[in-house]
């Protein structure tokens, strides 16, 4: 059993892996959740897909960060019963063995009962390398993921 990325504690097949194989996701939380697993695993058409026609890009490039932990800071809106939603976030990674968070607010729209990504705000910074580890180990940056 793999364990999702999303750091949800549950197998990847029974998490985000239904939504990378194409359930729809029943909110914004879960969406913005399986992308952070889409990015995690470098599924690009998955990506593309649950992005907003408008704001998507043509393509995406491969990228040579290893993402390492996902924290949910909070939702607004973005259920059942909604059109819209946000979701605040932090996504650690490592790029060129520098640690590194992307806080950001993502903004979502629900367009025929399928939640797209529109946008977000982020601003990135450094994890110190005697910060706690992201990815949950409880050892210090340096000595696990950095």
């Amino acid at each position: 059993m793999t364990s999702c990325p999303c750091g949800s504690g549950r197998a990847l097949e029974i998490c985000c892996g239904a939504y990378l194989a194409g359930k729809a996701a029943p909110n914004a939380e879960t969406l913005m959740r399986s992308r952070y697993t889409a990015y995690v695993l470098g599924k690009h058409d998955y990506l593309l897909v649950s992005w907003h026609p408008l704001t998507r890009p043509a393509r995406l490039g491969g990228t040579a960060l290893r993402w390492i932990g996902l924290e949910i800071l909070r939702t607004v809106a973005g259920g059942v019963q909604d059109d819209v939603g946000e979701v605040g976030f932090i996504a650690s990674y490592v790029e060129k063995g520098k640690g590194k968070r992307l806080h950001e607010l993502s903004r979502f729209v629900c367009e025929e009962g399928r939640w797209l990504y529109m946008d977000g705000d982020c601003q990135v910074d450094d994890i110190g390398r005697n910060n706690a580890c992201p990815c949950g180990s409880g050892k210090k940056f340096k000595r696990c993921c950095g």
